[in-house]
């Protein structure tokens, strides 16, 4: 059996542990130490001690004759006090482009003397809330987020508040919940579903489906701009040619519904798909050639991120280029702007103008590919 950590570090955890998950902001006063001894059946002298550790860290400040209270402690003075710590709170960590987005976070840090502390939510609500609790009981100087399902609300609002209570300044990447006033960094995504259908579009496609994700703010823009293309050549798009999925159905739903699509007579089966992203567009390649159809020559297919995956298969993805590095170490630049005080970016420059990569696997409708 492990030891039991001593009482006063389990006392300071668990002051630490109301004031991260809101119990007690900035200001407020503290159950006496009488009080705090009887409710943990601990002696007065171990309060005494945790709640000194907690003063010389910051977390409270006591007030001769009135009691012990909640500190409000900027970033700014973390930083001072020698935590020069950033926490990045991401959907996933390992996989995909994160593992990118991540080096370019860690690299400007690294840079201004800073240390990364790293946090996945896995895309769970639930998680996030823990992982932004565990940022403000680690006392971190500032936070990058990404927003877990972010066009599914923010039921972790309180928990942003806390921190925006307790001084530390929040930076989101690829998207922002929209009751939060906080700098985004991303990407255009309207403007670059725009450009991916337009693409498709003006090489004379008419047919075309589109296969998004939309429990995350990045897919719903990405189908508007879509439809927005379509809108544009005056073209409308058939229902069942809008294929939208959320998380737990991104292994499943759109590959059987792509299966149905090219099970179709030839003259009614879309003769082009828009993808999300790139996985998608990879998992639907291998719908297509078990259907026996060919790509670009039956069914030209546009991909999303420009990730390693794009290149990886045997016919190269078109595909948006997504910024990847360049858009962590742009957002950790937003981040120490706002921590050390200098001029902060213009939210406008946070935004990236997407780019269309064109490759083997789209084709004019009717041309041989080269």
């Amino acid at each position: 059996m492990s030891a039991q950590p001593p009482k006063y570090l389990r006392l300071k955890e668990e002051i630490v542990s109301w004031i991260a998950g809101g119990r007690y902001l900035p200001g407020d006063k503290l159950p006496s130490e009488n009080e705090l001894a009887a409710q943990f059946r601990i002696s007065r002298q171990t309060v005494r001690q945790s709640i000194g550790e907690l003063v010389k860290e910051g977390w409270l400040t006591r007030e001769q004759g009135k009691g012990t209270f909640v500190s409000r402690l900027s970033g700014e003075h973390r930083a001072a006090f020698g935590n020069r710590t950033i926490g990045l709170v991401t959907t996933y960590i390992s996989d995909y482009i994160f593992p990118s987005i991540v080096r370019g976070v860690e690299a400007e840090l690294k840079a201004r003397g800073y240390r990364l502390l790293l946090s996945s939510t896995d895309n769970d609500k639930a998680r996030e809330r823990e992982s932004l609790e565990t940022m403000l009981a680690q006392a971190v100087s500032g936070l990058i987020v990404e927003p877990t399902r972010s066009a599914e609300g923010n039921p972790n609002f309180d928990q942003y508040m806390a921190l925006a209570y307790h001084g530390v300044p929040i930076v989101m990447i690829n998207e922002r919940y929209p009751d939060l006033d906080v700098p985004c960094v991303r990407m255009d995504d309207e403007e670059g579903g725009r450009l991916a259908a337009l693409h498709l579009l003006k090489g004379g496609h008419r047919r075309i489906a589109g296969f998004f994700k939309t429990d995350d703010l990045q897919g719903v823009h990405r189908l508007k701009g879509f439809l927005k293309a379509h809108r544009e050549h005056r073209l409308p798009v058939a229902p069942e040619r809008l294929v939208r999925y959320s998380t737990e159905q991104r292994e499943r739903l759109p590959l059987e519904a792509l299966r149905r699509m090219l099970r179709q007579p030839e003259a009614e089966r879309p003769t082009a798909i828009v993808c999300y992203n790139d996985q998608l567009a990879v998992a639907l390649l291998d719908v297509i050639r078990d259907e026996g159809l060919r790509v670009p020559e039956d069914l030209s297919v546009v991909g999303y991120d420009d990730s390693y995956l794009a290149t990886a298969t045997e016919t190269k993805l078109t595909t948006v280029a997504h910024p990847k590095a360049e858009l962590g170490i742009t957002a950790a630049k937003a981040l120490l702007a706002l921590l050390e005080k200098e001029a902060a970016p213009e939210r406008e420059s946070l935004v990236f103008p997407p780019q269309l990569i064109v490759r083997q696997s789209t084709a004019p409708r009717g041309a041989e590919p080269e």
